[in-house]
């Protein structure tokens, strides 16, 4: 099911609405081109030569702003992970136009009809991104881990690499499942599988809930899908998370950085939790930690989704902390059961760059640079108004796209799945079209399965509405 926006504008109110920019001012391209230039030079080439790692990157299809390039294999006792990650470093002079352009957008936002980037194009989806068949600079972290997936070691300098294939998610899972994976990944599936017994040992909270998707339809229009999240998803993600908390840990011990934390859930959270389980019929062994719970569950069961909606409760206060000098007192992830650091997604969003930094000079045991220190009190604001206002774009494009799917079917009855009930309205989820929607009526149990009738899809003011259709 699909429908256009209104006079075939799609997504421009909302990038009015929200007053995203439509362009990057001349200072800041002209400063980005003469970047490229230099580089095309040699300017910053004097890295270490690592172009014979046959690394790959797995993005969704089509993506053009490539952060990471992977290369997993045995060793040994255990694995060797090389991991590749996008380096501005050679690209945005501190304290220039680019500089101070990227500090105020914060992070790339994601509309369906097309992204407003962290950085010029010319950087993101060309010079400095790992596209395959070219050489660039890169962040190039190389981490030992033992038979059981934990690491011994880790370390991470600037080098020049190639990524030699560009794969999607669906093509790795189904060469895993033919059994034929790309040598460069050939080792993935048993270290994901390793990393994710190791995150439910640390008490990881897992949210296995499916991804609303917004594409276009072929025709004009916009379609709306539901992507589950795949063993592949989650086996690349534990990379990226395992880079992290190296990130972190190279951080504390020199006593310096910027962390991505999480305090533990309130009092009574997890509690309530436990009741919302009982409520939704599913044994929750009261030795088993909500990791374990959560983990096990099948993502395809209403009650698990429910719950798995419920849970969202858990992982609620996260923010930055900075420290230079002395240890902070809130320094792990409750959400990851882990110190953690954002440094693996540097072309779409800010905070990774200065995290990059801070570890490339700690791993060469230079001291970190001053530019670094003085930016390190603002990332937390600028990250935290960049990250709400990515929260509000990305509901508000799919709260759009709902009610034009649904703008001609008033009245019409859906089968629906109770996700959330709070009082005489309710969360509740369709799987065609998959939309998460108000739905009114009283007592409407979580996790079960109810009869919808469409009351409302008014796409001025991106709202859709349902009611409980009582069973004569």
């Amino acid at each position: 099911m699909a429908a256009a926006g209104p006079d075939g504008d799609g997504f421009a109110g909302i990038r009015s609405e929200f007053g995203l920019p439509s362009q990057f001012p001349d200072p800041v391209l002209a400063e980005a081109e003469k970047a490229v230039a230099g580089w095309e030079r040699g300017d910053s080439h004097d890295r270490e030569d690592a172009t014979d790692l046959p690394l790959v990157t797995i993005d969704p299809p089509g993506s053009k702003d490539l952060d990471q390039a992977v290369l997993v294999a045995t060793r040994p006792g255990g694995f060797r992970v090389q991991y590749a990650i996008a380096d501005l470093g050679g690209f945005v002079s501190p304290g220039g136009p680019l500089d101070a352009e990227v500090r105020r957008r914060g992070q790339t936002m994601y509309l369906p009809d097309g992204n407003v980037p962290l950085h010029p194009t010319v950087l993101s989806e060309d010079a400095a991104s790992l596209l395959p068949g070219q050489v660039r600079p890169a962040a190039l972290w190389t981490i030992d881990c033992d038979g059981d997936g934990e690491p011994v070691s880790a370390r991470v300098r600037r080098a020049l690499v190639r990524s030699v294939r560009q794969f999607d998610y669906e093509t790795v899972r189904a060469d895993v499942r033919s059994g034929n994976p790309h040598p460069s990944i050939a080792a993935l599936p048993a270290l994901g599988r390793l990393r994710r017994e190791r995150a439910v040992q640390r008490g990881a909270v897992e949210l296995q809930l499916p991804e609303q998707e917004v594409s276009p339809d072929g025709r004009g229009g916009w379609r709306l899908a539901l992507r589950p999240r795949t063993e592949v998803d989650a086996w690349n993600a534990e990379i990226s998370l395992l880079t992290g908390m190296s990130a972190a840990a190279m951080m504390l011990e020199a006593g310096v950085g910027v962390l991505r934390t999480l305090p533990d859930p309130e009092n009574g959270a997890v509690q309530w939790l436990r009741r919302s389980a009982r409520s939704l019929g599913i044994d929750w062994p009261r030795e088993m930690e909500a990791a374990g719970l959560l983990a096990g569950l099948d993502p395809r069961r209403p009650e698990a989704l429910a719950l798995f909606m419920d849970a969202t409760r858990l992982l609620r206060g996260a923010g930055y902390t900075v420290f230079d000098g002395t240890t902070p007192g809130l320094v792990t992830h409750a959400g990851l059961g882990a110190p953690y650091a954002h440094v693996t997604a540097p072309l779409r969003r800010l905070v990774d760059r200065f995290g990059a930094e801070i570890c490339l000079s700690l791993s060469a045991g230079r001291a970190v640079p001053d530019w670094v220190r003085e930016a390190l009190p603002h990332l937390p604001r600028l990250m935290e108004l960049s990250d709400a206002l990515a929260s509000r774009v990305d509901r508000a494009c799919l709260d759009q796209v709902e009610a034009w799917v649904l703008g001609d079917q008033i009245g019409r009855e859906f089968d629906a799945m109770v996700l959330r009930s709070d009082g005489g309205t309710a969360e509740v989820f369709l799987t065609d079209p998959p939309v998460i929607a108000k739905c009114d009526g009283d007592g409407l149990p979580e996790g079960e399965r109810i009869r919808v009738r469409l009351v409302e899809a008014d796409a001025r003011i991106r709202r859709v509405r349902f009611e409980r259709v009582e069973r004569g």
